[in-house]
């Protein structure tokens, strides 16, 4: 056996202990094939998304507050890491694949747009009108990944990855989850289907158990830390949060994030789901509704959400002039269109493309482009 030999025996040396609920490295499909390192294949998907420009942009887009004027109040880097940690650390106790976790959950918000769920509102608005189709943030990032990165052809993630991305959505909650195992026609069928029938999209499941603790995650990722956001910067008190809550789960994001994390564990080992007990899944479901009606549908003012619906149909008119009449000083050509290859540039309508660009902008280029 040579140096590099080994050196992928050492790489896959813990799968030995998985659990048998787990996905092993051997299981990765892809739509291409792909040379083979030293690295497996779970592993090399957590390279190929962290080196992805999409990545890097990850930065500068918001989590809940946008332009808060404080450095501490979280931004979409911040979450995306929680729930890689969050996740990584449910997997380990059950002894299931972390890489896939990992890729996943670093994964899972590529396709945010700027300004988090407003901007995703008026997005999906603006998509339904120029395109007929639904725009949501988990499908854009499946998306971005299979079509759009590497200057238009895609990171040639494995399926398993890519379906934990489309099917991560921390909005639906459960008790239980179950995988479904599918193939990849059955997964690419679930992508198209989801830009003409959100609701169902929503549902969808995971492939793999793996895929279900990131979902779980997402949701124990931002619910305690939302919180901590909101206190800082004065949108709520601590004691606002209700005592049959905190009682539960705490009342900070530390106990939050410790309770919910060792009470999956508890009803998760040995089991072919991830569960929760009774008792903490309704006071985490009384949580996620607490944040909605003081935390999240406040974290724009009405003049600011119509400020930047106005701007985003704006932008989105502009950048579409600019193709048709091929203003190549434009800043959709510089830093986006120049650079794709001829096939997304040839085989994506001009729409799409705009659709394409304002979701990867930072807040801070969003910001520029209305202002001007």
């Amino acid at each position: 056996m040579d140096v590099l030999e080994q050196a992928k025996s050492n790489f896959l040396n813990k799968e030995r202990f998985l659990s048998e609920y787990a996905t092993k490295s051997s299981d990765s499909i892809r739509l291409s094939e792909a040379s083979e390192d030293m690295r497996p294949s779970f592993f090399r998907d957590i390279d190929r998304i962290i080196y992805s420009l999409s990545y890097t942009r990850y930065l500068d887009k918001t989590q809940v507050f946008s332009r808060s004027g404080n450095d501490h109040v979280s931004k979409r880097i911040t979450h995306v890491q929680l729930v890689s940690k969050i996740a990584r650390t449910i997997g380990r106790a059950l002894n299931l694949n972390e890489d896939l976790i990992e890729a996943i959950a670093l994964g899972h918000d590529i396709g945010h747009t700027p300004l988090g769920h407003e901007g995703e509102a008026i997005l999906n608005e603006l998509s339904l009108r120029e395109l007929n189709e639904y725009f949501a943030h988990n499908i854009q990032s499946v998306r971005h990944l299979m079509k759009v990165e590497n200057d238009g052809r895609g990171l040639n993630l494995s399926i398993q990855v890519l379906d934990g991305i489309m099917c991560h959505n921390g909005e639906m909650l459960s008790s239980r989850y179950y995988p479904v195992s599918k193939t990849i026609e059955e997964f690419l069928e679930e992508y198209e289907n989801s830009y003409h029938d959100l609701d169902s999209s929503k549902k969808n499941r995971p492939m793999t158990l793996e895929g279900c603790v990131v979902r779980i995650s997402d949701v124990v990722g931002y619910i305690g830390r939302d919180i901590e956001d909101a206190i800082m910067i004065g949108k709520i008190k601590r004691e606002d949060v209700p005592r049959e809550i905190t009682s539960v789960l705490g009342n900070t994001n530390k106990e939050i994030v410790n309770t919910i994390t060792t009470d999956i564990v508890k009803n998760s080992l040995g089991k072919p789901y991830i569960g929760m007990s009774e008792e903490v899944y309704k006071a985490l479901f009384n949580l996620k509704k607490f944040n909605y009606k003081h935390i999240y549908n406040f974290s724009l003012t009405i003049e600011e959400k119509e400020y930047y619906r106005i701007g985003m149909n704006k932008i989105f008119d502009r950048y579409l002039n600019d193709i048709t009449n091929k203003n190549y000083d434009s800043i959709i050509y510089k830093i986006f269109l120049n650079s794709q290859v001829e096939d997304y540039n040839t085989n994506t309508s001009d729409k799409r493309k705009v659709i394409d660009f304002i979701a990867g902008m930072t807040d801070e280029l969003f910001f520029k482009e209305i202002e001007k």
